[in-house]
């Protein structure tokens, strides 16, 4: 017993003679037999990188989604393009980069290659590349033309490369598609000049020969850390953590500092395992998660989402409304996070118009409602505010140069003697911007309710936000059809629970039976109309457990002679995007009954579940 006690009174003294000097770069490993109180301590000293404070300071980074999908009107395609489908008639890069550079992006990263495997600058590793093709006579390099254009306006550059290739044969057999990963890797990081954020996520699927690939995530970071030591490594990296989801939402509770281990490092799978987290887990760096972790990690949130429905560009799909966009940039940046926005390039070669009217409606839109801070001397944690003008917002910053402490928090202003809380939050990093009701005052003040340790405010500023209004987006040619004739004929699930396909309520949904082999239901219309498409809505909340990823999809005039049309067949990236599902057809076709049928589910599970299902026609 006594010897326990010595132990464990060396180590708070170790904790408490480190306490006033040391900090934690990025990482810090706990010592055996650390309390929970000295682990909290700690993770209280850990400190962003150089590179990560440079990320996070920019805030708003752009996504470029481009490639052989984008003339494919896929979302994930499999490795089987011609090369010579990818030929875009006006390729102009200084319009993407001039365009996000007035949009205020300070990053742009390009998907150099995709799932599909076919690279967008002339590789020695494959034949699958812009090197094949047409275009520009097999001289052409989006990669060098978009370093370029970077350069032109002053915006830093990135590249995601996939490490999931459904082209390469060698894709499964693991040593040999790392050499080759590695090449492609070494390509982009020595030609191209400075390198920002390489990005790499976690997808991976059997390769030819069945077998899954086991990619070299430390001999990846070796290279990057080698060829382009300033690049933070994204997602399925050490530097920078993918958020959960694709919907544009940071955690209302976001730390920097968790215990959630990164992919790159041997021992994740069995540390989260031990710890119950994952990327998606709504509690990674809670004093409880703490307590039982072994080490945290300085490893900052990412929101990347996409203007549009899809990530790449369809025709028949329109940018997201400023509204949307609005909740989003509060959501993500106002919530300690950096908002990666995807904006896809046309068939053309450019960003669409309706993107780029979006894009310039973000901007002002920004500037707009952070224009004029309204607090104004500051004191500690109160600020006086300029009394004429009412406010709606307040945003709070740490100095993270110092780590992340504040755990709760509340705002309150005065007017006359009396002080009101007029909001309250938990944890605040790099940026929290927190909303209320407009309140004309004189003073306003942050009152830290709990916190790791001494806290740090480096900024109190407070703003009158406008929200702009909202608004329904959609293809002005097409409508959803009245459900109210439509009646399920046929299912492999209860007939009865029908309703909940058309009750416009994402979180009641129709289930199939649970068993082996595809499931499907049939539809009678009403009356026979022209069929243009559909939507599937997955089950909304937590639960997303019946999530289909392959279907096929039927039309028929007498319910009894069927044409399958002729669609992808995959609600690509449904898993990491469980959003409503818009499907066209390329022409529309005359039916009465429709069928829809699920092949399989996104976890492999035996049945299957829909939260709403429409019919889409033309205007």
């Amino acid at each position: 017993m006594k010897k326990n006690l010595a132990t464990i009174a060396l180590i708070a003294s170790a904790v408490m003679n480190t306490q006033a000097q040391e900090t934690f770069v990025k990482e810090v490993v706990f010592p055996a037999g650390a309390t929970p109180e000295q682990k909290i301590e700690m993770a209280s000293r850990v400190v962003p990188s150089p590179q990560q404070l440079e990320w996070q300071k920019l805030g708003l980074t752009a996504f470029l989604h481009f490639g052989i999908n984008t003339f494919t009107d896929r979302e994930w395609g499999d490795g089987k393009e011609d090369p010579n489908l990818f030929n875009p008639s006006d390729l102009n890069t200084d319009q993407w980069v001039r365009t996000l550079k007035e949009a205020g992006f300070k990053l742009v990263i390009l998907t150099a290659k995709h799932h599909d495997g076919f690279c967008l600058w002339p590789t020695k590793t494959t034949p699958h590349s812009v090197a094949n093709t047409k275009w520009r006579g097999g001289k052409g390099d989006v990669m060098a033309d978009l370093r370029k254009s970077c350069d032109k306006y002053g915006i830093k550059l990135g590249v995601y490369l996939s490490p999931w290739d459904r082209n390469a044969e060698c894709y499964g057999d693991s040593p040999k598609y790392n050499d080759m990963f590695v090449a492609q890797l070494t390509e982009l990081l020595t030609n191209y000049g400075k390198i920002d954020e390489v990005w790499f996520d976690g997808a991976c699927g059997e390769g030819p020969n069945g077998k899954k690939q086991v990619y070299d995530w430390p001999r990846f970071r070796e290279v990057i850390t080698k060829l382009q030591p300033e690049a933070v490594l994204a997602i399925s990296g050490d530097d920078v953590r993918w958020v959960g989801n694709e919907s544009g939402l940071g955690r209302e509770t976001e730390w920097s500092v968790t215990a959630l281990s990164p992919t790159i490092y041997a021992h994740s799978a069995e540390s989260n395992k031990r710890l119950g987290i994952g990327e998606m887990s709504k509690n990674i760096g809670s004093r409880e998660i703490l307590a039982k972790a072994d080490r945290a990690y300085w490893w900052p949130a990412e929101v990347d989402v996409s203007i549009r429905p899809g990530w790449f560009y369809h025709e028949k799909q329109l940018p997201k409304s400023l509204r949307e966009l609005a909740e989003i940039y509060l959501n993500s940046v106002g919530r300690n996070a950096v908002l990666l926005l995807n904006i896809p390039p046309d068939t053309k070669g450019r960003i669409a118009e309706p993107d780029v009217k979006r894009l310039n409606e973000l901007r002002l839109w920004i500037e707009k409602s952070f224009a004029q801070n309204y607090a104004q001397k500051r004191e500690g944690n109160r600020v006086e505010l300029n009394q004429s003008k009412p406010i709606n917002a307040v945003l709070v910053r740490e100095d993270v140069r110092k780590g992340q402490h504040v755990e709760k928090f509340d705002i309150e202003v005065k007017k006359g003697k009396n002080w009101t809380k007029v909001a309250e939050g938990t944890t605040i990093g790099n940026k929290r911007i927190l909303r209320f009701p407009d309140v004309i005052a004189d003073s306003l003040r942050v009152n830290i309710k709990e916190s790791r340790g001494k806290n740090y405010l480096s900024s109190i500023e407070a703003y009158n936000i406008t929200m702009p209004e909202a608004e329904n987006i959609d293809l002005p040619a097409y409508r959803k059809l009245d459900s109210k004739e439509f009646k399920l004929t046929k299912a492999d699930g209860k007939i009865a629970d029908a309703s909940k396909l058309f009750d416009g309520d994402n979180k009641t949904f129709w289930q199939s039976k649970n068993s082996k082999g595809s499931k499907s239901l049939t539809l009678n219309l009403g009356k026979e109309a022209n069929v243009a498409g559909f939507v599937y809505t997955p089950r909304e909340g937590d639960d997303k457990s019946g999530t289909i990823y392959h279907y096929t999809f039927e039309t028929s005039l007498d319910g009894k002679n069927w044409t399958k049309a002729e669609l992808p067949g995959e609600f690509s990236n449904i898993v990491n995007n469980p959003i409503a599902q818009r499907v066209y057809l390329k022409n529309p076709l005359k039916a009465r009954f429709i069928r829809f049928s699920a092949l399989d589910e996104i976890e492999g599970r035996n049945f299957v579940t829909i939260g709403e299902f429409s019919i889409i026609t033309p205007q």
